[in-house]
């Protein structure tokens, strides 16, 4: 449990220093999550370069959103720690399988649950 919890602490350290990169912290959004803006860069007043900053920001639009789930699935992987429902899924209440797990730390649901629900 220790090396997983290492594992997701180093995370979200990655995360947070990625999202840094091309956002800004807005402050706490739903559910107490920290909540990001990105912002638009600036490489210059040539036509082109306006081009290249809308792409870029757009890439980074959708970038910011994936970063921010990841973000959140391992934050409440943290929290599942603390309180001790960590590897128990959150619908069943079964313990989540070991491979599961592994292969994904931030799983909060077991494969049944999961497939059922995906559907």
């Amino acid at each position: 449990m220790q090396e997983t919890k290492t594992e997701l602490l180093e995370e979200e350290v990655r995360l947070k220093e990625e999202l840094a990169n091309f956002t800004v912290i807005l402050g706490a959004g739903k559910k107490n999550m920290t909540s990001y803006a990105t912002t638009f860069p600036d490489f210059g007043d040539k036509s082109g370069e306006n081009a290249s900053e809308v792409a870029s920001f757009n890439n980074n639009v959708s970038l910011k959103s994936l970063l921010e789930a990841e973000l959140k699935d391992v934050e409440g992987a943290l929290k599942r720690i603390a309180n001790g429902t960590y590897g128990i899924c959150k619908y069943c209440h079964k313990p989540i399988e070991e491979q599961r797990i592994k292969a994904r730390p931030t799983s909060s649901s077991c494969v049944v649950c999961k497939k059922s629900f995906s559907k």
